[in-house]
């Protein structure tokens, strides 16, 4: 009987670290809006735009850097990537404007997207077994949200001992410091490079005609939509309409003393519980049906959502959210990873999966900027709520019609 290949092998435990790093920055940024809003005065539209430019520069340099990883190597654009991220964070530090926020975020962005899952998640698809990938492709996503669970309280309590400048400045080192493991990244390359450049216009045109891609594409949408309303926003969120903590009770005996302490601690609380729900999604993903479990977790999104903005928020509601949202948060990755892999191959599978990123960072973009500008204009979240459950309710319908077999050779 032929022995099984090992799951955890040094690309994917090396590809987790790097991941896990860059989730955990990513992730604290929503921590920072008060502080920053505070110290200059600014609408929360502001550095809301900031982030929301981010995301969108994400989306753009997630397409760009999975084909330079097929073209001229993947610690290459894993190098470029934290290069930017790095150089993006020490320029915001000095940034004292809106304007000069919202440019250096788009260095940021692009570093997340040279240092995040359209590069690493392709790796680690090239590097797994068949029998292993999609379990594979779950356990570098949960690096992601391991990253979440101390990103935001990390970054809440170094707020607490120095400015946001200098904690900044310490992230823009780790991120540099996380390359130490790059010589584990060797996975097999895809073809030779001849190969790439004569067939990837192949392969994306035949994946562009393919009405299944295109409604992929469109059911990311909400996936970003709400992760980047949720990341950049719940903090504040909760800080300013949440219930007292009150003195003797459970949070406030370890150490949730302040609502501001609870927004970062239910950030954390989304990163940990997913975990669990993106290994679960991993699992799942190797015995049934994608797309169907992608259109059960974005209903379950859309039911969550619109379950916690009717009911009186508390901070016993926030954990309860966070705790079932956090489930769902991140485990429409590997599944959606592994079905392009699985309808196109693993050749091109960061360019693909690239490029349907891109209309999950679109959505990302809406997300974060419109619950800034609803905010300044009404003092309230509440519609930006409701427009995520709707776009929650339509993701779950478009994979529904998703033809889940690979296309025949051109």
């Amino acid at each position: 009987m032929p022995k099984s290949a090992p799951l955890l092998t040094p690309v994917l435990i090396a590809g987790c670290a790097i991941i896990l790093i860059s989730f955990a920055i990513r992730a604290s940024f929503g921590v920072f809006q008060i502080p920053i809003a505070a110290e200059f005065n600014w609408p929360r539209a502001e550095f809301s735009l900031a982030i929301a430019i981010q995301n969108l520069a994400w989306g753009i340099g997630q397409p760009l850097f999975g084909a330079m990883a097929e073209k001229v190597g993947d610690r290459k654009a894993i190098i470029l990537g934290a290069l930017a991220y790095a150089a993006g964070l020490v320029l915001s530090s000095f940034a004292v404007t809106p304007e000069a926020h919202q440019i250096y975020e788009i260095l940021v962005g692009f570093g997340i997207a040279g240092t995040g899952f359209g590069v690493i998640l392709a790796v680690v698809g090239r590097a797994s077994s068949d029998e292993n990938r999609s379990m594979s492709l779950a356990i570098a996503t949960a690096a992601g949200s391991a990253g979440q669970v101390f990103g935001a309280p990390l970054a809440e309590f170094l707020l607490g001992i120095m400015t946001w400048q200098n904690v900044f400045l310490i992230f823009a080192a780790t991120i540099i410091a996380v390359l130490a493991v790059l010589p584990l990244m060797r996975a097999p390359a895809p073809v030779d490079r001849t190969v790439i450049a004569d067939s990837m216009g192949t392969i994306l045109s035949r994946a562009f005609r393919d009405p299944s891609y295109t409604l992929i594409f469109l059911g990311f949408f909400s996936c970003g939509y709400q992760l980047g309303f949720i990341t950049a926003h719940f903090p504040a969120f909760v800080t300013e309409m949440c219930g007292p903590i009150l003195p003797g009770g459970a949070l406030h005996s370890i150490g949730i003393t302040t609502t501001s302490a609870l927004g970062a601690v239910a950030i954390s609380a989304i990163g940990l519980a997913n975990i669990a729900g993106t290994l679960t999604a991993g699992w799942l993903g190797k015995r049934y049906s994608k797309k169907n479990l992608l259109a059960g977790i974005y209903l379950g999104r859309t039911l969550i959502a619109a379950a916690f903005i009717l009911t009186p928020m508390t901070p016993a509601t926030v954990l309860l959210f966070s705790v079932s949202m956090g489930a769902l948060w991140l485990a429409t990755v590997p599944l959606t990873s592994g079905l392009i892999a699985h309808l196109y191959g693993l050749r091109y599978m960061g360019t693909l999966y690239g490029i349907v990123f891109f209309s999950h960072q679109l959505g990302s973009f809406m997300g974060v900027w419109l619950g800034g500008r609803m905010y300044d204009l009404y003092g309230s979240y509440t519609l930006v709520w409701w427009v995520g459950v709707g776009v929650g309710a339509f993701s779950a319908i478009v994979h529904l019609p998703v033809r889940e077999r690979r296309l025949a050779p051109a």
